[in-house]
């Protein structure tokens, strides 16, 4: 059987540099606020928060708050998601939803569903890849890497494992 190698996209140094410019340009976006609000969706998403949030913890000084969306990627509708710690409101907050890729938009379309029947001063959303195929009005304030791709590649972003870390093209 003749199995394909993944192609390696970023390595691990390449995806530090990409989490430090993120980083900035949300600094660079949002300075004048006192907190702000990083909402990862479970799994590489919210690992990718947690990095964010370190990074801006090292050059910004507004607080930064980390939240886990939780829910069923797989559903084609999702009844209810979870936030992680619960948050009551998110009234004048700016919070920035995170994931791993932006393929369709349906996965950041689903987490956004927490905000937007809240009055937020700001909603964004950030994510390492972005590939180009929007069938969702979801877009990306904040991008690590641009990917053009076919409908039928995949891309796996490793954040969780520091010995494979990296973005691959399947």
């Amino acid at each position: 059987m003749n199995t394909v190698q993944p192609t390696l996209i970023l390595n691990a140094e390449q995806i530090q540099q990409k989490i430090k410019r993120i980083a900035f340009q949300i600094y660079e976006n949002n300075f004048e606020e006192a907190t702000l609000l990083l909402a990862g969706i479970a799994g590489e998403g919210y690992i990718l928060a947690q990095a964010l949030a370190r990074e801006l913890k090292t050059i910004a000084p507004f607080s930064v708050s980390l939240l886990q969306l939780n829910f069923d990627k797989t559903q084609v509708a999702q009844p209810t998601v979870t936030v992680d710690p619960p948050v009551t409101s998110y009234s004048d907050a700016v919070v920035i939803v995170v994931d791993d890729v932006l393929y369709t938009g349906r996965t950041l379309a689903f987490g956004l569903q927490p905000f937007l029947s809240q009055p937020v001063r700001k909603l964004q959303v950030a994510v390492m890849i972005d590939r180009n195929h929007p069938r969702y009005p979801v877009a990306a304030d904040y991008k690590g890497y641009e990917l053009s791709t076919t409908l039928t590649e995949h891309v796996d972003v490793v954040l969780s494992d520091e010995g494979r870390m990296g973005v691959y093209l399947k």
